[in-house]
């Protein structure tokens, strides 16, 4: 199954919000009491996509940052109103969810890094059936689109390409791809880390259509926050942040443990199947985490030039936006400087 992180209309929240101070869960902090309780809004449920995150919390590199607990919310939600709240510090989301309601509903929140350098969306289709490789390719298709946020994104890659929304059909589906499968569309919004796996190991060979190659390139799984958390409590999310590297590190180690941890405990009631974990973890980390300016970078940066194609995948969807609107790298960058062993 699968998913896009859903937005709504939050002008009531966001005018609360704007209207408060310190109404994070996680209090001002005093890094001799530590930051109390760590609550993070995933994007999805508790499969491989966040192994960096069990890693992080199972070896207490969260507790050792001078988090008392952590809390993982599985989604997905309406990440950007959760965090809004204050109901959790971080939330899991990407940069097209995110970008609309900053721009509607005036949210003082903001990217503060990236797991997934590229996106991981994308038109999946079998290649004995309608073989879609190319943005032309979809005119005259039925492709299988999840309402909400998808359908917005999906109506970009059209947009983006010069495709007429009539030249295709778009065919409301939900998150599993037996409409794929069975011949009930050509196509199917998805992730290649995911449902692109799922359907090859049901024995079809597949094809996909990335996103990110196809003229919308943007992060995902990145972290978003309050502005008040960045002026107020900055430690706690530093904090949060280091801890998060060092999972990552470790998942990138072993993708396998990963998964792992993935079926046995986080997600242990899902009924997840650990072959399939085991090959999302290895492919998330091949294709999305690590890139050659993480490498330089370190993990989770989102570097000026891919924030600068981050924006211009944004106005292609329609929604005009700074960087300094939507980014803020400064924690990052002093994380960074005063642990520069995470670059190793």
């Amino acid at each position: 199954m699968k998913k896009f992180r859903p937005f709504v209309a939050l002008a009531a929240l966001s005018a609360a919000v704007l209207g408060l101070t310190g109404c994070a869960p996680q209090a001002e902090e005093t890094a001799a009491e530590g930051y109390g309780d760590l609550t993070v809004q995933f994007s999805w449920i508790k499969n491989a996509e966040f192994a960096g995150e069990y890693f992080a919390d199972s070896n207490g590199y969260y507790s050792e940052a001078g988090f008392s607990s952590v809390n993982f919310i599985a989604g997905p939600t309406a990440t950007a109103a959760v965090v809004l709240s204050g109901d959790a510090l971080v939330g899991i989301s990407d940069a097209v969810a995110v970008a609309p309601v900053i721009l509607e509903e005036g949210a003082p929140l903001k990217i503060i890094g990236a797991t997934y350098q590229k996106n991981p969306f994308t038109i999946l289709s079998l290649k004995d059936g309608a073989n879609i490789q190319s943005p032309q390719d979809l005119i005259g298709k039925r492709i299988g689109v999840q309402a909400g946020g998808n359908e917005t994104l999906f109506d970009a890659l059209l947009k983006v390409n010069g495709i007429d929304p009539s030249q295709v059909t778009k065919v409301p589906v939900e998150y599993d791809p037996a409409p794929l499968v069975n011949g009930e569309v050509d196509g199917f919004l998805a992730y290649v880390t995911n449902e692109s796996i799922t359907v090859q190991n049901l024995g079809y060979e597949v094809t996909n259509l990335l996103f990110a190659d196809a003229g919308l390139p943007f992060v995902a799984e990145a972290f978003v926050v309050t502005q008040d958390n960045i002026d107020n409590n900055r430690e706690a999310l530093k904090a949060f942040l280091k801890a998060t590297i060092r999972g990552w590190r470790d998942a990138i180690a072993n993708p396998d443990e990963g998964a792992r941890l993935a079926v046995e405990v986080y997600g242990k009631d899902l009924g997840l199947d650990i072959n399939k974990e085991k090959q999302q973890a290895k492919a998330q980390n091949e294709l999305l985490v690590v890139t050659e300016e993480t490498k330089v970078n370190g993990l989770l940066t989102v570097s000026e030039q891919l924030q600068a194609l981050n924006i211009a995948t944004l106005k292609a969807a329609g929604y005009d936006i700074t960087a300094e609107q939507l980014f803020d790298m400064s924690l990052l960058a002093e994380v960074y400087a005063e642990n520069p062993d995470l670059l190793g």
